[in-house]
């Protein structure tokens, strides 16, 4: 048996990981603000709403760059077997 099945199956389930974490990033970054002026007249809750929002970013960023770099380097492997083999067909 072929190893490609097993490595698109462990690919697919890294890819699936790293889009879901992307959308979660996406979903709390969504109405996060650029700037956040504190003033006597902000309330503190905006400012520990925001504050929670880039704890959470935060958390989930290694995650994000591992499922990312693991998912590329698998994509990368892929194509290089199937290169490989339909190299060794043509021949």
């Amino acid at each position: 048996m072929s190893a490609l099945p097993v490595l698109l199956i462990v690919w697919a389930v890294f890819s699936a990981c790293f889009l879901a974490l992307l959308a979660y990033k996406g979903q709390l970054t969504r109405y996060e603000e650029d700037q956040l002026f504190l003033s006597d007249g902000v309330p503190a809750h905006s400012q520990q709403m925001q504050t929670e929002i880039v704890r959470k970013v935060t958390k989930i960023a290694p995650f994000v760059r591992v499922f990312g770099v693991a998912a590329a380097i698998m994509t990368a492997g892929i194509i290089g077997i199937f290169t490989w083999d339909a190299w060794q067909h043509l021949r």
